[in-house]
């Protein structure tokens, strides 16, 4: 039996009952939704435990954000290429927003989905902050849709980004502590593979999948065009291009 989200408002009362809809929802380890002077966050109960918040504005993003920089990211290559222009991107599985700031940041105009009710929130606060910046508030964009499956069947963008969740490492030390945080608030995609044909009808120049190095393709879809990293890969795949089922389970380089 799971632990049911704690709500806790360090300033509005109202806040437990505005979000009386999350109660339902369990998870492995006891978590709050804490809602500070300053900003959103979910923390593990109990002494010294984890926090995670969407932070646009300090550490390496803020840096960023401020001095630039990105484009040697294998994210940044494997979506952005060699375009002359930025692309207009969507971020099918926006998660903590991480991703599609890098891309803001080189100029792309980002369209984001989350599903997760708790993410979302997380996220709509970190953007919220962050929209101070005009230039963040034209590029990085919430879609007020869950899912790029709930878009018409047509291109309306030039490259769709997918980095569904991936089942977490056995082994927790091999994991930080707010990734932890985040494995267990999103869950697994168990449905990821719905996402990379509705991803090519939309796209008009390309899909760029992000998964861990030697898992399986997204949707058991081989490609033979992937940008390989020592930590995960991103295979890529180009509408109008014919991509034949693979084996299932067939795992890419």
């Amino acid at each position: 039996m799971g632990c049911p989200l704690q709500m806790v408002s360090e300033t509005d009362p109202s806040f437990p009952e505005r979000h009386r809809d999350l109660a339902s929802l369990e998870y492995p380890v006891p978590y709050a939704l804490v809602q500070t002077p300053e900003r959103l966050e979910i923390r593990e109960c109990g002494p010294g435990g984890a926090r995670l918040c969407v932070d646009f504005l300090t550490g390496r993003l803020g840096y960023r954000r401020q001095h630039g920089g990105g484009a040697g990211q294998a994210v940044a290559r494997a979506v952005m290429s060699r375009s002359k222009e930025p692309p207009r991107v969507i971020d099918a599985t926006a998660g903590m927003g991480r991703d599609a700031f890098v891309l803001a940041s080189l100029g792309c105009r980002v369209t984001m989905f989350e599903r997760n009710p708790v993410v979302r929130l997380l996220l709509e606060d970190g953007l919220r902050r962050a929209y101070g910046d005009p230039e963040l508030r034209e590029r990085l964009i919430l879609s007020p849709l869950n899912s790029i499956l709930d878009l018409p069947r047509e291109q309306c963008c030039d490259v769709v980004y997918l980095d569904p969740m991936f089942p977490e490492r056995r082994s927790s030390a091999l994991v930080k502590k707010d990734m932890r945080i985040f494995h267990h608030l999103a869950g697994a995609d168990a449905d990821a593979g719905e996402l990379l044909p509705r991803a090519l009808e939309l796209a008009a120049r390309r899909v760029a999948v992000k998964r861990p190095r030697g898992a399986p393709y997204l949707g058991d879809v081989p490609t033979a065009d992937s940008i390989v990293t020592p930590g995960c890969r991103f295979d890529l795949y180009f509408p109008g291009k014919l991509y034949p089922p693979g084996e299932p389970g067939s795992k890419g380089p």
